[in-house]
């Protein structure tokens, strides 16, 4: 008789108490990371100067180039910014390097309505403006 009633309370144990299921999330491994403006400008025109270095230098006569700093920001009445850049290029051999300056325009878009039309007419662009080889 006891064995019934601990099978029947089992049994309604089982029935009753609620099952417990546990859902796992998937949990992103980004790291919050500090980034300063001139890390998100490199960002942006990085590959437009890798571009104008390879022109310049050809792809077997330099080993690598590197962003050295922001000269210059300028303003333009057409809502664009001019950003001169300093960067260094190494040798292959590794002993000697160059210097050259890039200025180059962001332009952002003008798709807002806020911005004036009439100087403001072009969607996103980068252009090179000058390249000039600072060191010998």
């Amino acid at each position: 008789m006891k064995k019934q009633y601990l099978i029947l309370l089992g049994l309604l144990f089982l029935i009753f108490i609620p099952k417990q299921i546990v859902k796992s999330e998937t949990i992103s491994n980004v790291e919050e990371m500090y980034v300063t403006t001139e890390d998100i400008i490199s960002d942006i025109i990085f590959p437009t100067i890798d571009k104008r270095v390879i022109k310049e230098y050809g792809k077997g006569s330099f080993f690598g180039w590197e962003w050295r700093r922001i000269v210059d920001i300028t303003y333009n009445d057409n809502h664009s910014y001019d950003v001169s850049v300093r960067i260094k290029i190494d040798s292959e051999n590794g002993d000697e390097y160059k210097e050259d300056l890039v200025k180059v325009r962001i332009s952002p878009s003008c798709d807002s309505e806020k911005l004036n039309r009439l100087k403001c007419n072009h969607g996103f662009e980068i252009e090179i403006l000058e390249y000039k080889h600072i060191s010998p």
